[in-house]
């Protein structure tokens, strides 16, 4: 299967802010405050800020709003007895099994940084034919400069484990992908077998993230699209979490969290994402609730979804439109910034955190706020509304 990768802590109140005191906050952990006289503001990289806002025609007021990106934050260890204020989201002890890492520049991967920063351990599954490539490149250090975490250190992935999620067992692989020369070397990749690798290996799991689609047919519409590639689509992208959920909950420690990734096609008409990939997304979404029943109910596993806004991914790239859909969301979203792959692995280590132990069946949008807009205020039947907007 030709899975693509479908690949920060943002909690964000009424004055947000993030504190981190030098030598105070323990290694692993991730610290939210809501003061902002305690921002140590040179030590917050990457921050984007939005300009002051033009007044609505009719009265309304916008004044100038600041945002900045949250950043996980290791800290000393030599300090680790001094009390630490605010609400912490430490994973030290935890250990997480990424589906769908392939490079550094996707979603699994800030996924995986964001749970490294908090202390977790990291697993990763590859599918099977950007195996070499991906481990080659961290061999020879091509992730070093984006696997840097806030402490200074590298984030450190334990294992690497070949997958192909669209095959539950050695069974259901045809002849043809079991002799492709991509495969040859590999063994033990169906989610059955990943499965019992792990469980062999380490024993059990805390956290387990999807990170994974594919639509063959993605850029045709869905008028056009065969049987096979909407089935193909389904299998890839929506039933693979269904198999990965039931192969690794019995891996899985009581009070973990799983999480997928999917995209608001599930619920709205985006032109151009076809191939039965929006009904694919549809079907995650669905199956997120159903799972998060009988998960919860039998394992006490939080299951949830993240909808994240578009990314200039490799993976993306695939739609053949993805610099268009970002250049929408800046133009049309409450928030007038590129969404950056470290938010929503941050949303995740939160979701994979104590700190949402109440949450599950639920799908988090993260895409500075598109999915609230009923319709696109760059159309040019607004132009005589003095409606905010950053121009830069």
């Amino acid at each position: 299967m030709a899975a693509t990768v479908a690949s920060s802590l943002q909690l964000m109140a009424a004055r947000p802010c993030l504190s981190f005191s030098p030598g105070v906050v323990k290694a692993g952990a991730a610290i939210l405050c809501s003061n902002p006289k305690t921002v140590l503001w040179p030590k917050l990289t990457n921050s984007c800020n939005i300009s002051s806002l033009n007044p609505f025609r009719h009265g309304f007021r916008s004044s100038t709003v600041k945002f900045s990106k949250v950043v996980t934050k290791a800290m000393s260890e030599s300090n680790e007895n001094r009390p630490v204020s605010g609400l912490p989201i430490d994973l030290k002890g935890k250990r997480a099994f990424i589906a769908g890492v392939a490079d550094d520049n996707g979603y699994g991967w800030a996924i995986a940084k964001s749970l490294a920063a908090a202390g977790a351990e990291i697993l990763v599954g590859t599918w099977v034919p950007a195996l070499n490539i991906f481990e080659t490149s961290l061999r020879r250090g091509k992730f070093n400069e984006s696997r840097l975490l806030p402490d200074g250190s590298l984030m450190e992935i334990t294992k690497v484990y070949p997958l192909d999620a669209v095959f539950d067992n050695l069974d259901d692989v045809p002849e043809d992908i079991k002799t492709n020369k991509r495969y040859a070397g590999s063994s033990k990749w169906t989610v059955q077998e990943v499965a019992e690798s792990v469980k062999q290996d380490f024993g059990s799991i805390d956290i387990l993230v999807h990170s994974l689609a594919n639509g063959p047919e993605v850029s045709k519409p869905l008028l056009e699209t065969s049987r096979k590639g909407y089935l193909a689509a389904l299998f890839a992208s929506s039933y693979s979490y269904v198999s990965l959920l039931k192969h690794f909950l019995p891996l899985m420690n009581p009070g973990g969290s799983s999480i997928s990734l999917t995209y608001i096609a599930s619920e709205r008409i985006i032109p151009g994402y076809g191939g039965g990939m929006s009904s694919a997304k549809a079907a995650l979404e669905s199956d997120t609730r159903v799972l998060a029943f009988e998960a919860g109910r039998k394992h006490k596993i939080r299951v949830n979804a993240i909808s994240a806004g578009p990314l200039r991914s490799r993976a993306a790239k695939a739609i053949g439109f993805i610099d268009m859909m970002i250049e929408y969301s800046k133009a049309n979203a409450p928030l007038q910034k590129e969404l950056s792959a470290d938010e929503v692995g941050n949303t995740a280590a939160f979701l994979a955190s104590p700190l949402a132990s109440a949450i599950t069946g639920a799908v988090i949008y993260v895409d500075n706020g598109l999915n609230a807009m009923g319709i696109g205020v760059d159309s040019r039947i607004f132009k005589d509304l003095n409606i905010p907007s950053d121009k830069h």
